[in-house]
């Protein structure tokens, strides 16, 4: 990750011209020919008998290029907080999302059966994440994905308060706090999750998880072939779906041979037997409300929090110029 005074200037500028743009929806023009992804637990069974899942492996191994690489010297607490998240010495856990793991799996017992079931970023069509960012370092494409711009981002960390399965997750001593931190009572860092291996898709491919499935678990294809195909696997099942509708509708779906409100309780169930475990969230299949849609005034706050952020970036770009001369 590149970090220079030019990225640094250029950050302000998109900070800049958020403040310009009108409040309302910002939703990129979702179509058939974007791409969505179904997820089908009928057909994962956990990669039984690996070490690990291999599309927790094959993403791991395939987007480490893009991991964080802090210096120590670097982490710093959270002003006035005495605390900071890293997870460089962290880089093992396979069990939940961090900078480092970007997609792991579930495993419950429902209806006398096995429940498998990948999680990773759901790709909203309309995101909190990327319209509540108040530096505007989240994107949503047309194509589907959602992706973070780790060379501007500040790692406030709003993006994952907003996302209904707390999906980003910050690493401190990197980004562009560490150009100026010296400068500051506080430390920072990036907000790091799944991309769809956005970079794979322009070429053809597909990601990473998808590709490696040895169960065909997974399929990702043009919007509305995939929007059908799940609606239709549903109904073969006699099952249930889920990313249709949640958090204003998602790109990726999720078809079940039992209720997704059964394999939510088990899930709930299952982290009071794992609470001892720190740091472990589950990422429930609930069925929350968009942001966007509940807190109007979340609009407005947006649009305030970079006035502080521009005033800082400038005052501090300052001083450090002083010091050079």
């Amino acid at each position: 990750m590149k970090l220079t005074r030019r990225t640094f200037i250029a950050g302000s500028g998109v900070t800049t011209a958020l403040l310009c743009l009108p409040s309302g929806r910002v939703q990129a023009a979702v179509g058939p020919d974007s791409y969505a992804t179904l997820i089908d637990l009928t057909k994962c069974d956990g990669c039984v008998g690996k070490s690990a899942p291999l599309c927790v492996d094959a993403c791991r191994e395939g987007r480490k290029d893009v991991f964080p690489q802090p210096a120590k010297e670097q982490l710093r607490d959270y002003w006035p907080q005495k605390k900071h998240e890293d997870w460089s010495s962290k880089k093992n856990l396979k069990d939940r999302f961090t900078p480092y793991n970007w997609i792991f799996l579930q495993q419950v017992e429902v209806a006398d059966r096995t429940i498998s079931v990948p999680r990773r970023c759901m790709h909203c069509d309309n995101p909190p994440c990327a319209k509540l960012c108040p530096f505007g370092v989240k994107h949503k494409t047309a194509e589907g994905p959602v992706y973070i711009d780790h060379d501007l981002c500040f790692g406030g960390a709003k993006c994952r308060t907003v996302c209904p399965w707390s999906v980003p997750q910050r690493q401190a001593g990197v980004g562009l706090y560490t150009l100026w931190q010296k400068y500051l009572p506080v430390g920072g860092g990036v907000m790091f999750k799944c991309d769809l291996c956005r970079d794979r898709l322009a070429a053809g491919k597909e990601p990473h998880c998808i590709e490696v499935c040895p169960q065909k678990a997974m399929q990702i294809g043009r919007r509305d072939i995939i929007m059908t195909k799940a609606e239709e696997l549903r109904d073969t099942y006699s099952g249930d779906l889920y990313g249709m509708t949640e958090n204003g509708g998602t790109s990726t779906i999720y078809v079940s041979p039992v209720p997704f409100e059964e394999i939510d309780r088990a899930l709930v169930a299952q982290e009071k037997e794992r609470a001892a475990a720190k740091g472990y969230k589950t990422v429930r299949f609930n069925k929350p409300e968009n942001m966007l849609e509940k807190q109007k005034n979340w609009a407005l706050l947006t649009l305030l929090a970079p006035l502080f952020g521009i005033g800082a970036a400038l005052g501090l770009a300052g001083k450090k110029k002083e010091g050079e001369e």
